[in-house]
């Protein structure tokens, strides 16, 4: 076999592996190291100190230790020791953990609890309050997080049954606690963002201005989707009693929003802010959003040593997974280049002469398929680099297709059979509660997404035009 087929055969197999249900990281690094030994192979490094020995009538012991040493005298380790050290060392990544316990402090200490109920008797007074308070809840607990799981496990806790009990469509509660669960990977501070910026060398800065309308052009088209459809229809969205939870009064809704909705508010704005206007950089403003969080927990009373050590413990864990991603997915895709995989497959996309619209509906049909098995993060390290060297070909901007990426993850995690956001809320919610329900009410958001996408491709502008205002080209 070739080179250019010994990489093939890699990517096949280790697509075979995941399909069986092996764990990634690992079985990346296991590829990695098993077909970059065949690559740098080289026998004379091999054998040369091994010869050296026997010429010099060496002991049992020496020879057998002489060997192992040559066994493992190959680049591959130097290679896998060397990315290692790069991932550990990339100041963008430094902000992953701090935003993620930023996150997890918050949706530990029951800050998401009252922003849920503060969000929901300030907007009583639209059709489909509740949904629409679920929305707001999502969008900015998502920000937060930006795990999809976390979000969708924890408004399936929280806001569903609360939707249930007042009568709300099943299908229609379901669809918005998916769809707004999902909102994390797009809005900024994303963790799926900096991910991609890690992967393509994009300023994470320009990232974040560039989905800064794409993001809440979403969230605003799924508001309008749920209040006019409560409006046209509202049995599925029954207005509460207006002794529900009693009578509250201007004086009080703004006392709740002041305790619960401004200072989560003004917590994510701020650290937003720093990064967007160069006041700090990720790390630095991912540090002020987990001392930030910390505070709000000890404000409200909330914060315990278990759930501390609960928070850094899934802090950690994630951190780790996201890493130890990095690690295999940077020595196996410098592996599969080496062997010609790369060029190989940038010979095939050119050769297919697509024009740029065509080849971004191919990458996205691409990723949207792969979306179905596995999570984002797997997606954007491992298979988004794989695009990353055909897109100066077509002459696509890299942030435009990172923005693209990010609005067709979510549509990964929302279309059946395999819409993962679903079977998150299903884990959670009622038994009556069934998994079909939720499949239809995730469709009409489906179709806000789409388009979102096509709004996108049609006016590039809107993702592209605050990263020019503020940065330039």
């Amino acid at each position: 076999m070739t080179d250019p087929q010994v990489a093939v055969s890699m990517l096949g197999l280790f697509l075979l592996c995941i399909f069986l249900g092996f764990p990634i990281c690992f079985t990346l690094m296991a590829m990695a190291v098993f077909f970059g030994y065949f690559a740098y192979f080289d026998a004379g490094r091999m054998w040369r100190s091994y010869e050296r020995a026997v010429e010099q009538q060496a002991d049992t012991i020496t020879l057998w230790q002489t060997w192992f040493e040559g066994f493992f005298n190959n680049r591959i380790f130097d290679l896998f020791i060397n990315q290692t050290y790069s991932v550990m060392a990339n100041d963008v990544l430094t902000a992953v953990p701090l935003f993620l316990f930023m996150g997890y402090i918050v949706e530990r200490a029951n800050i998401v609890t009252r922003l849920f109920d503060t969000l929901y008797v300030a907007a009583r007074n639209l059709p489909g309050a509740m949904a629409v308070a679920a929305l707001a809840t999502c969008a900015m607990f998502a920000t937060a997080t930006g795990i999809i799981g976390a979000v969708v496990t924890l408004m399936g806790l929280l806001a569903l049954p609360a939707m249930l009990r007042a009568q709300y469509d099943t299908s229609f509660a379901s669809g918005v606690i998916c769809a707004g669960g999902c909102l994390g990977i797009l809005i900024p501070p994303s963790i799926m963002l900096i991910v991609y910026a890690a992967t393509s060398n994009v300023s994470i800065v320009k990232l974040y201005a560039g989905a800064m309308i794409p993001g809440f052009l979403l969230a605003g088209l799924y508001m309008i989707y749920v209040v006019g459809r409560a409006w046209l229809n509202p049995n599925l969205a029954p207005k509460p009693p207006e002794d529900d939870n009693g009578h509250h009064t201007g004086g009080q809704v703004a006392f709740m929003l002041i305790t619960s909705f401004f200072p989560l508010a003004i917590l994510i704005l701020s650290v937003l802010g720093a990064i967007l206007f160069g006041l700090a950089t990720p790390s630095e403003a991912a540090s002020v959003g987990a001392l930030g969080g910390l505070m709000l927990a000890a404000c409200y009373r909330s914060l315990t040593w278990e759930r501390l050590r609960e928070s850094v413990y899934l802090t950690v864990r994630t951190s780790a997974m996201v890493c130890w991603l990095f690690v295999g997915s940077w020595t196996f895709s410098s592996v599969f280049s080496y062997l010609g995989g790369e060029h190989l497959i940038s010979e095939f996309v050119i050769g297919l002469d697509l024009s740029p619209v065509l080849f971004l509906l191919l990458a996205q049909f691409i990723i949207f398929l792969l979306g179905w098995p596995l999570e984002w993060s797997e997606i954007i390290i491992i298979f988004v680099p794989i695009f990353l060297p055909l897109l100066p070909h077509f002459g696509i901007d890299p942030l435009f297709f990172g923005i693209l990426v990010a609005l067709n993850l979510q549509t990964s995690f929302l279309t059946p059979p395999m819409a993962m956001s679903a079977y998150y809320l299903k884990g959670v919610a009622p038994p009556h509660v069934q998994l079909m329900q939720i499949f239809k009410g995730v469709m009409p958001f489906l179709s806000m997404i789409f388009l979102s996408m096509l709004l996108l491709y049609l006016f590039p502008g809107i993702a592209l035009f605050l990263p020019e205002y503020f940065y330039g080209n």
